[in-house]
């Protein structure tokens, strides 16, 4: 996948807290028949792996145990920007603000009992923060009954566009227009794009370099 400069993430930390906080990603895996099968999946990013849990039976494990050789990419849609930010009547002008992280490597089920406890204790901490459970421990007989699928990465490579090719007053006008559409994600948007809303209007607070 080529990436154009302006457009790619090079900070690993971005890359690490931006796994830490997506909830779905999807896996990628290919068939018997050679066509790739892609499933959304819950996931733990720990130890620079991907974890994921689960049935002991279905078709992508039997995918796995033929070829090791996985995809898997989570992705983010923050705005998108209609075309009459940019044009009064050309609809090719509408466009989105994203941010994406796409990962190839090998996928292997993991069996040592340590390790599936990891993995599982990382996924609940992860989908219910607030706790209410009791942490797994690794001679746990549920341990047998799930399968720990472990992406180890060869290449990890994220994209983001939050405006970060534009100049500082461009950035702010379009930021505005994303102000004033007010949509259900504007507000965090423009947190990630590194403005705070003031009761003056709008203030860049941080440039967008990822």
């Amino acid at each position: 996948m080529k990436l154009l400069g302006r457009l790619e993430i090079k900070s690993n930390d971005k890359i690490r807290e931006f796994l830490e906080q997506e909830h779905v990603g999807r896996v990628a895996s290919i068939d018997e028949d050679g066509f790739p099968q892609i499933i959304p999946m819950n996931f733990a990013f720990v130890n620079d792996a991907i974890y994921m849990h689960s049935y002991r039976k279905g078709e992508k494990l039997d995918n796995i145990l033929n070829n090791s050789k996985v995809g898997f990419e989570v992705d983010r849609e923050l705005e998108f920007l209609p075309s009459y930010f940019s044009h009064p009547t050309d609809a090719s002008q509408a466009d989105t603000l994203y941010i994406s992280v796409v990962i190839k490597g090998n996928a292997f089920f993991v069996t040592d009992n340590a390790e599936k406890t990891l993995a599982l204790n990382s996924l609940m901490k992860k989908y219910q923060p607030e706790g209410n459970y009791e942490p797994l421990k690794n001679t746990d007989l549920v341990l047998d009954e799930v399968a720990v699928i472990k992406v180890v990465s060869e290449s990890i490579r994220g994209k983001y566009k939050i405006g970060q090719n534009l100049n500082s007053e461009s950035r702010k006008i379009l930021a505005q227009k994303i102000l004033d559409k007010n949509s259900s994600t504007a507000k965090e948007t423009l947190k990630i794009m590194g403005f705070e809303i003031t009761p003056d209007g709008l203030s860049m607070i941080d440039e967008p370099v990822w």
